[in-house]
């Protein structure tokens, strides 16, 4: 969990909310922040809406409806009508406990505990782990997907063809195939044009399913690595930059929107159109208020990182990285 307090210098009540916060944390994990805000277009940049602005996963869980941003001092009125420069250490801890019911609810298909622990690991009976590893090294090495001719050495090794092993694969959701039979994804990569490209160090480009799939790419393949997305909402450029394991987004304001259509189904068509980058939270509320048909939540740079590592990290085979 990441909680960050959005200030302007020396605000009185600065010490105020970090002693709450602490009391209301109570010793649990979490990474906590003071960022000081000067100047109205950084607290429009980060939607700061008075000091202090408390986020929690990158959302005010006391915003009020219709506040602009502001860097003036910020009241608050608690359940019993008292105004208070800072939310009480019962409300924090409301607020807290509702982020992490929340989060329980996550319901992805993007795997990482099932299928006995693989996650997006494929199975070794039938071919299916080699021929997965060829497609991904294909997409890493070429930026596109390879051709089913391409990938019949791994298929013949076990007996098949690979048409067949690409129909296992396909029904296990491993990849998705076109009405032709040829590979339109194999997670996190994508054969046709997505708003998530990743740069890779050296110089190939590959698209990814969606920003989870994008944030798991340059752990999966030990390469640094620059993924440009787009917000959907106002077009805005969104840049992660990983170098030696270390994630710089811009702008520092970006969030990734948690979303899909059910818990069940090929992750291609319940969730990859709602995983998305956002410049900030406000724009993921618009945009999941015109997507009713999609259901999530707003998560920080943090979680989204390490959803992308432990979906992927897993996926190159001990026995031949990818």
């Amino acid at each position: 969990m990441r909680i960050t307090v959005l200030t302007v210098p020396d605000c009185r009540n600065a010490p105020v909310v970090e002693e709450r916060i602490t009391h209301a944390l109570d010793g649990r994990d979490a990474r906590v922040e003071f960022v000081e805000v000067t100047d109205e277009e950084q607290a429009a940049q980060l939607e700061m809406t008075g000091s202090p602005t408390i986020l929690i996963d990158g959302v005010d869980p006391f915003a009020l409806q219709g506040a602009r941003p502001s860097i003036s001092c910020r009241l608050f009125r608690g359940s019993d009508g008292r105004v208070d420069g800072a939310p009480s250490v019962a409300e924090l801890r409301s607020a807290l406990r509702t982020a992490d019911s929340e989060g329980e609810s996550e319901c992805l298909p993007v795997d990482t505990v099932g299928r006995d622990g693989r996650g997006r690991l494929a199975p070794v009976d039938g071919g299916l782990r080699d021929v997965q590893q060829a497609v991904l090294r294909h997409f890493a090495t070429t930026g596109g997907a390879p051709e089913a001719a391409d990938l019949e050495p791994q298929a013949a090794a076990h007996g098949r063809t690979a048409t067949d092993v690409l129909a296992d694969l396909a029904a296990e959701d491993f990849l998705t195939r076109d009405e032709h039979g040829r590979i339109r994804a194999a997670y996190p990569f994508s054969a046709v044009p997505t708003a998530h490209r990743v740069q890779l160090a050296d110089g190939i480009e590959v698209r990814a399913m969606c920003a989870i799939d994008a944030l798991g790419i340059p752990d999966m393949l030990g390469t640094d690595a620059v993924i440009t997305s787009t917000d959907p909402v106002t077009g805005e450029t969104i840049t992660v930059t990983s170098t030696g394991g270390h994630l710089t987004w811009r702008p520092s304001s970006a969030v990734v929107y948690l979303g899909q259509r059910s818990c069940a189904g090929p992750a291609a068509d319940v969730a990859c159109g709602a995983l998305n980058f956002f410049a900030g939270p406000r724009t993921a509320r618009r945009w999941a208020a015109r997507h009713p048909d999609f259901t999530g939540k707003t998560i920080s740079q943090d979680r989204a990182e390490a959803l992308g590592r432990s979906t992927f990290a897993s996926l190159p085979a001990d026995s031949e990285p990818v």
